[in-house]
């Protein structure tokens, strides 16, 4: 009697066991599935953005804006070491033409040079300046590649838009070149005046002792 309970209970064991697994299996296909779905409507949502963005950047709208967006992330990532993340806050207008997006890039990067210089007490004033135009215009040439990328795999660069971003690009280095040529002025005025001076009071001893 003994015996025959014992094979009743190994057989319901086996059997609890058996339930157990197929409850397990069911729940994992479960999962699985969910998640291929999750993917396959992820995928789906991602290719109804890019048509999106494609007729949207054909008619001229986004081209710019995503150079700016791109020109401004990259300068972040280069200015992040000396003044943390974000050091430039995005300010996305309404006027995307060339000028105003360089007009914007321009003033953004280069508002941040008091600041970059109070970080960098110790560089000579000259160096100082180039280093600082230097990472702007090498943060900018990054975000103008990156957004040329895009626009060229969503197979738009071309026309307006081409000449659109490379204005820009135009724009923004110049605008870099005369910052610099400003403030490399600036610095050398005072040396200037004070060799004018020296020169001045030379010329008036002499003149005294004449």
């Amino acid at each position: 009697m003994a015996i025959t309970v014992s094979s009743t209970q190994s057989v319901t064991a086996v059997e609890r066991s058996s339930q157990s697994s197929a409850a397990g299996v069911s729940s994992e296909n479960r999962t699985t599935a969910a998640g291929a779905q999750a993917e396959q409507r992820t995928a789906q949502n991602t290719r109804i953005l890019e048509a999106s963005l494609q007729v949207s950047i054909q008619s001229g709208n986004n081209s710019q804006a995503l150079l700016f967006r791109s020109a401004i992330d990259k300068i972040n990532e280069l200015l992040a070491p000396a003044k943390g993340v974000d050091a430039l806050q995005s300010a996305m207008g309404e006027d995307n033409s060339a000028e105003a997006t360089a007009g914007r890039i321009l003033s953004l990067s280069t508002g941040f040079f008091d600041s970059y210089a109070a970080q960098n007490p110790g560089k000579d004033p000259e160096t100082l300046v180039k280093d600082f135009v230097g990472l702007i215009r090498s943060g900018f040439e990054q975000g103008y590649q990156e957004a040329a990328d895009i626009l060229k795999g969503l197979g738009v660069l071309g026309g307006e838009v081409e000449s659109g971003i490379q204005k820009t690009f135009e724009l923004v280095q110049k605008g870099l070149d005369d910052f610099l040529s400003t403030r490399l002025a600036a610095l050398q005025a005072p040396a200037d005046t004070a060799e004018k001076t020296s020169a001045a009071q030379t010329t008036t001893t002499g003149a005294t002792a004449r």
